[in-house]
């Protein structure tokens, strides 16, 4: 029991690393058409996450190589249920490689424009899949007694793993925001500054409204988080963080209001570990089928 447990916190690091990471090059993505007013600034937002964005995609190839090697049965079920999902995923990473890389070939406004669009699109593709994926992993899945998934795209579309994916597309802006304030600088910088109270604000109501849907639900996870009244401290760390972060920035404290925000992504994290905990993947139909 002792290994299952070291490899479930293993994995949930590995997962809070991808976000933490590659979230804030997806927050930089979905921001772009927000706070760039031409090409130059554009270029800026990409110059900003240029040397690392690829590097930190490895973390989320690492997730999988670790679910395929720690818990088999868990990747074999979750590959296979959400295969169309996983596809879609799969799809946006290329598109936003593409648009990346393609971008500056040529120096047509059209050309640059399309990619740019591309870049924002694919962005926030990933992201909602991936909350969408994390919501209904949550809720829980049709799981039978063999690890079979009866699940479709549109069944994943739920309006519970809809709202986590929303929720986790303003949680990555808000930290894209926070990671742009140390790589810009001038106007550019200002409204980076003045949108992150908006976000912020707006994380908070859909975080609330997640964690009110979360607790109406009829799941184990619900009943995990009230056998165990200690994981509250992670989402009150988490709004703290939160807190502490947009004051850091107000103070020109750029880098640790940036870690602030990590925190805060840590902190949410391990409360849905803590919840789901040891059960990895949940099935609605019976809980003797959890994997």
């Amino acid at each position: 029991m002792w290994l299952n447990t070291t490899w479930f916190v293993l994995y949930v690091v590995i997962i809070t690393g991808y976000v933490i990471l590659d979230g804030f090059d997806l927050g930089v993505g979905m921001l772009s058409p927000v706070l760039a007013k031409d090409d130059r600034e554009h270029r800026i937002l990409l110059n900003s996450i240029g040397p690392i964005w690829d590097g930190n995609e490895v973390w989320l190839v690492l997730a999988g190589g670790a679910l395929f090697a720690a818990f088999p049965f868990v990747y074999a079920s979750l590959f296979s249920g959400f295969y169309t999902a996983m596809m879609l995923v799969l799809l946006v990473l290329i598109l936003r490689t593409v648009a990346i890389e393609f971008r500056s070939k040529r120096e047509s406004p059209r050309w640059r424009t399309t990619w740019d669009r591309f870049f924002f699109g694919s962005s926030l593709g990933i992201t909602l899949l991936l909350g969408v994926a994390l919501g209904n992993v949550v809720r829980g899945v049709e799981l039978d007694s063999n690890g079979n998934i009866a699940v479709d795209l549109l069944d994943l579309l739920n309006p519970y793993a809809l709202l986590v994916g929303v929720t986790g597309v303003v949680m990555l802006c808000l930290h894209g925001a926070f990671f742009l304030t140390q790589k810009t600088e001038g106007d550019l910088l200002e409204r980076v500054k003045r949108l992150i109270p908006i976000l912020g604000a707006t994380f908070f109501v859909l975080g609330t409204a997640t964690v009110v849907s979360t607790l109406t639900l009829d799941v184990e996870v619900v009943d995990n988080f009230r056998d165990r009244p200690w994981t509250i401290m992670f989402p009150v760390l988490a709004l703290a963080s939160t807190l502490i972060a947009w004051r850091l920035v107000e103070n020109r404290a750029y880098l640790s209001g940036f870690i602030a925000s990590a925190v805060t992504i840590a902190s949410l994290m391990a409360s849905v570990a803590a919840g789901l905990y040891p059960t990895m993947l949940p099935s609605s139909i019976d809980t003797a089928n959890n994997l």
